[in-house]
């Protein structure tokens, strides 16, 4: 196995289609664990897409970050961001072109590969075992499972080859590491010979519990409203027509605005539905940067976290809980399972049932007439995640399991 260039330090290549940098608008949990793991003297070379998934604007081929230890490829992929057949082919390019600039990188430790989709995931093995290094592969979400589950993946044929794949690289993986402990048993049933956890969390820093968001909420005309906030994915999954449906029950409290920040596959729908119904009480945010969440989340009297009513949805840990929390604001949980047992635990929240769109309007209400119940769970949420949800600790705990691979010599 190579030598790296610095005793003790590790040189990382993360191959991730869908990366977004420490000040973009998304996930940014990869940048944030490598500024992290730079702090040890680590370093991450990054091969991601030329084009932003959510946008479609281009970026440099390559940007070099230095003070965060970070270099990031850019490379060009093939299909378009809408429509299966567009994602596919976008997918399915990346594997060549990442493989093809993977190459490239030198003195390589270990080769990090995270999943979804599946097929980036095939082309850090291939790196890996060329390079004669690791393989770390990170499930990120139950793929092909969670696409079978919402009806998005029907084909048999590809249903079958999806989950060969999946099977194929939980076996040959070093280790597999999950985000959430609700993924362990799955991974391990499919194959996986070592199972670590490295949660999500949040760098608790960048959220201030005692700010008041008054420019977002003077922005978006919410002075003197009760703010129900999501901030996250407008697609599928993410069952916001649950929302639509509560904001309708609550048209006698015109004091109530349910705001939703982000974009997604569902969001033209979900906005033409709301004009439909004339839902004053709807407004819809553009994705905002990372550096401003910390204004956004703090203009809300609470946090709301929302999935469809599926088996697989009780394993995920969602990283918008954990932003909620350290912004010291309580969380409407629509999502039974793993990340139940975080808030309920945490007195953080309360949890709503699924798909309840009447349940979710009644606990609405039972915060909105209770700002002491609201200030407890906030302080209460805070607290929580500073004693287990620390980016910076899951960083540590990963740099310490990448230094066993090496002296290992897994391979």
């Amino acid at each position: 196995m190579p030598e790296p260039a610095t005793s003790g330090a590790l040189h990382l290549l993360l191959i991730h289609q869908l990366f977004v940098p420490g000040d973009g608008a998304g996930g940014t949990r990869h940048a944030e664990l490598a500024r992290h793991l730079a702090t040890d003297g680590h370093r991450f070379t990054v091969v991601t897409d030329r084009a932003n998934y959510m946008s479609g604007q281009s970026a440099p081929a390559v940007a070099t970050s230095p003070e965060a230890g970070v270099t990031v490829h850019r490379v060009q992929t093939f299909g378009g961001r809408r429509g299966f057949a567009g994602r596919v082919a976008g997918f399915l390019s990346f594997t060549a072109t990442s493989f093809l600039r993977g190459l490239t990188v030198r003195d390589v430790d270990a080769v990090f590969a995270t999943t979804p989709p599946l097929p980036q995931a095939a082309t850090g093995l291939a790196l890996a075992r060329l390079k004669g290094v690791p393989f770390v592969l990170e499930v990120r979400d139950l793929w092909p499972d969670f696409a079978v589950e919402l009806g998005v993946l029907t084909d048999p044929g590809m249903i079958a080859a999806s989950r060969r794949l999946e099977h194929t690289l939980y076996r040959a993986a070093d280790v597999v590491v999950v985000n959430s402990p609700g993924f362990v048993d799955h991974v391990t049933r499919a194959g996986a010979r070592r199972v670590e956890v490295v949660p999500n969390g949040v760098d608790a820093g960048a959220f201030d519990p005692g700010a008041s968001g008054a420019s977002f909420r003077r922005e978006q005309d919410l002075d003197g409203k009760f703010v129900v906030l999501y901030a996250g994915a407008h697609g599928i999954p993410n069952d916001l027509g649950t929302v639509l449906d509560a904001a309708e029950i609550l048209r006698d409290a015109p004091d109530v605005v349910f705001v939703l920040v982000g974009d997604g596959r569902d969001k033209g729908r979900l906005v033409a539905d709301a004009d439909r119904r004339r839902l004053a009480n709807v407004r819809f945010v553009a994705p905002q940067p990372k550096p401003r969440m910390s204004e956004v989340l703090a203009a809300a009297d609470v946090g709301l976290a929302t999935l469809k009513p599926l088996p697989l949805f009780r394993t995920v840990y969602p990283n918008k809980v954990f932003d909620y929390m350290a912004a010291g604001r309580p969380t409407l949980l629509l999502i039974d399972g793993a990340i139940r047992e975080v808030v309920e635990d945490g007195d953080a929240g309360v949890f709503v049932p699924p798909g309840d769109a009447a349940a979710l309007a009644d606990a609405v209400r039972v915060y909105r007439a209770d700002p002491a119940l609201r200030s407890r769970q906030g302080k209460a949420a805070r607290a929580a995640v500073e004693a287990r949800f620390l980016r910076s600790d899951h960083a540590a705990a990963l740099g310490r399991l990448l230094l066993t691979l090496r002296r290992s010599g897994a391979s």
